[in-house]
């Protein structure tokens, strides 16, 4: 996606990894805007880790899911799942590569499960050590897109490591969450598992970051504001009692109340805000 004002710059290039990456990343986002008024963004719950590598400007955070931590400025953010939104602001410019990582490969990507990123933004060196440093600087030295993507390519292939995967149990559950929308029943879930509700929750949390019902809750929000933003796109008309049946909620009011909890805003506000961020594009 390119265009805007005169005056403005406006890019969303969207890449796929490399065959051997994909277990662990589902895609990489490249965005840049300026000559923009300044302005905030919502960084909003999904089903994917987040690794943010900026092209000029540091990213801003206003305002964290841990609305107990103080505003925050990233040259390499590393984000993990969370239930409530980031709040970035920028000065009339922003840049950067955005990677959704896979939770089930974190291990296997970043040396830790999921879990013990779960509701946390950090430095992402603090993680990847050197490899963030190595990331932003060649990164910012490559001319294009394509060529901005094979450096993550090449660098994220030297990453990869053998440790421990998920447990089967695990991994059955979180795919079973995904292709479901978010609608699995969680006992359904521990019984396919051969678990007790209680332990397939404990390994689940530990594994992904969230309870098995926290990360139904993400999954089914997620697959309703990127549907919302297609919809949009396509027909001008968001439909949301349709949407909401669709998505597996009891209704328009259930929907709404699950927006407010989960972006900060209903859905009307969310669109009116982000609709043309070119970082809230669907996937």
């Amino acid at each position: 996606m390119n265009g805007g004002e005169p005056g403005q710059v406006r890019e969303a290039v969207r890449g796929v990894p490399v065959p051997a990456l994909r277990p662990f990343v589902a895609w990489y986002s490249g965005y840049r805007e300026s000559g923009l008024p300044p302005g905030r963004h919502r960084g909003l719950p999904s089903p994917y880790l987040t690794l943010i590598i900026t092209l000029d400007d540091q990213l801003q955070l206003a305002a964290h899911p841990d609305p107990l931590r103080p505003p925050s400025r990233y040259t390499t953010l590393l984000g993990g799942l969370h239930t409530s939104p980031a709040i970035i602001s920028h000065q009339g410019r922003q840049s950067g590569i955005q990677l959704s990582l896979k939770p089930l490969g974190a291990r296997t990507l970043l040396g830790l499960p999921a879990g013990e990123l779960a509701g946390l933004d950090t430095d992402a060196d603090r993680v990847l050590g050197p490899v963030a440093f190595e990331l932003h600087e060649r990164v910012r030295a490559a001319p294009t897109w394509p060529q901005r993507f094979a450096v993550l390519d090449e660098v994220l292939l030297r990453q990869l490591r053998d440790h421990r995967p998920a447990s089967p149990e695990v991994a059955r559950a979180w795919r079973a969450l995904l292709a479901s929308g978010g609608t699995a029943a969680v006992p359904e879930l521990a019984r396919e598992a051969g678990w007790s509700s209680r332990r397939l929750g404990t390994r689940f949390q530990a594994e992904v970051g969230l309870g098995p019902k926290q990360a139904a809750r993400v999954v089914r929000f997620d697959r309703a504001r990127r549907l919302l933003q297609r919809r949009v796109t396509a027909a001008g008309q968001p439909e949301l009692a349709a949407l909401a049946a669709a998505c597996g909620y009891y209704d328009q009011a259930h929907l709404a109340r699950e927006f407010r909890a989960l972006a900060g805003c209903p859905p009307s506000r969310w669109l009116a805000e982000e609709f043309r961020n070119v970082q809230a594009a669907p996937a």
